[in-house]
This record gives C-alpha cells, structure tokens and sequence, in this order.
C-alpha cells in the first residue's frame, strides 16, 4: 500500500482591502506621478527659501524685472524681487489654503453628513433643506461678504473657503450612510448596546472612508482654484504677501511686457492642479472595489 504524502497543504494568504487598493494605486503611473509630483513640489515650497537663503520682500529698485538667467533662475518682478523665491512662498499659501480649508470642509461636511444619514426622518429633511438653501446663495460673494464683514486675515481666508466648500462633501456622506446604516454589521451594534456616536463614528464613517478620501483630492484643487480667484480679485492674499494666485493677478497685468511672470506661475500652478486631478482618479479607481473586480 502506498504510503499517503504527510507534505502540509500549501497555505494561501490573503491581502487586505488596503494592501489591494494600495496595490492598484501603484499600477496606475498617471496617479503615482501626480503623487510624486506633489510632494517635490511641497518639499521645494517648505526647504527651498531655506536653501535659497532669500525672503519674498528683498527688493532691487536698480535691478527691476529681468528675464530668467543665471543669477535669477526664474527672473525677476518689477520691483527686482526674484521670482522663484515667491514663486517658492506663494506655494506655501496656495498649498496651506488648499490642505486647510479642505480640512474645514472635511470636518463640517462628514460629521453633518454623517448625522443627518444616520438619524434620518423629519431631522434629516430639515438639515439636507438647509443644505439646498444654501447651495442657492453665490460661494464666491458669500466668501467675498465674510471677507468684507471680519476683515482681510489670511486664517479668515482658510475658514471662509473652507465654510463654503464643506455641501457637497455632506450630500456624499450622508449617501454613504444612509446606505451603510441599514446592513447587518449595524444592526449586530446596535443589538450589543452601542451608542449613536460609536455607531456613527466607529463603524459607519470607516467604512465610507472610500468616497471620501476621493473627494477630499478632488476639493483641494477647487479651494485653490477659488483662492487663486478671490486673490485675481485683491481678496485674497494681501502685499507684500503672495500666493500663486496674487502672482498670476501680477503676470496677467504685465504679460505683454515681462512674459516670465505671466507663464511660470501659471505654468506651476497648472502642475498642481493637474497632478491632485491624476491622484484623485487614481484614489478613486483604486478604492473603488466594484471595478477592480471587473
């Protein structure tokens, strides 16, 4: 009688869903260089004026707006103030606007979202017309009329975008929960006597985490594209301060003239945009666990 193999079965280990999602991630090469790209580009606005060992300010009268060259990479403004170097300064405001006021957002639209999906009913109609009401009103003179009312300040700036972008961000949450909150792994919670707050941010927000890491890549992009606005409008960021949206409103003035400060600010700031775009897909097909199955 042949003797039976005594070999243990090979064990077959699985991935989590994160490990998948990081995985897919990876494979699209559009996303991973706009991720890339990003972070040089917050990396160079952080370290760079410490290397370049120059300030936004320093003025050369005699000098005034000069073309790229070796001595000044990007060139100079009118005023002989080299522009890389606020090219450099005005991407740590145009990025801090970005990343905080989608953090303002973020924070109002997923727990308003998330309370009105979840307690549903009479609440619920109540909190989403309050939402239509106000997505009726202009975002832009609704910024422009708090700006106007409390004053230029740049955390005011942060705030004010961010109290106004934080809508569509609820709707989506709201959606996600109120989908979620009717499964089964919701209703073994509430059976072991879990509150409303640990249901809601325990186990409901988690598993809407998806939607809404998609849509934070795909806010920042449209809060800097406001700022750069409000700034083209002198409500923004104020002199001798710059962001990349008060150095497109300078380069627009000039262009005929001094063509550089027209096309590398717009030029970086097109960069931007454009790689948020690409990470923002990339996050969006990667968590995206219906079409990865297809």
């Amino acid at each position: 009688m042949a003797k039976e193999s005594s070999a243990p079965a090979a064990i077959e280990h699985g991935t989590s869903p994160g490990r998948d999602a990081l995985h897919r991630l990876g494979q699209n090469r559009l996303a991973v260089a706009g991720g890339v790209t990003l972070l040089v580009l917050a990396m160079l606005c952080v370290a760079g004026p410490w290397v370049l060992r120059a300030t936004y300010q320093e003025q050369n009268l005699d000098l005034g707006a000069t073309p790229p060259s070796a001595a000044h990479w990007l060139g100079t403004d009118t005023l002989g103030r080299d522009l890389l170097v606020r090219l450099l300064y005005g991407g740590r405001i145009s990025l801090g606007v970005g990343l905080c006021a989608t953090f303002v957002a973020l924070t109002i639209g997923v727990v308003y979202g998330a309370v009105a999906g979840y307690v549903g009913g009479k609440a619920d109609a109540v909190m989403m017309r309050l939402v239509d009401i106000i997505y009726a009103l202009p975002f832009t003179i609704f910024v422009i009329l708090l700006m106007v009312f409390f004053g230029r300040n740049i955390i005011l700036l942060f705030v004010a975008i961010g109290a106004v972008e934080w809508l569509t961000m609820a709707r989506i949450v709201r959606g996600q929960i109120m989908a979620l909150k009717k499964m089964e792994f919701i209703e073994a919670a509430r059976a072991l006597g879990y509150g409303h707050g640990r249901i809601i941010f325990r186990h409901l927000l988690p598993n809407a985490l998806g939607p809404i890491i998609v849509y934070t890549t795909l806010t920042i992009p449209g809060v800097m594209l406001l700022e750069a606005f409000l700034s083209f409008l002198g409500l923004g960021v104020q002199p001798p301060m710059s962001s990349w949206g008060t150095l497109i409103k300078d380069g627009a003035e000039k262009m005929e003239e001094f063509w550089w400060l027209l096309v590398f600010p717009g030029g970086i700031f097109s960069l931007t945009l454009f790689s948020l775009n690409f990470l923002g897909d990339g996050l969006r097909d990667a968590l995206d666990v219906r079409a990865a199955k297809d």
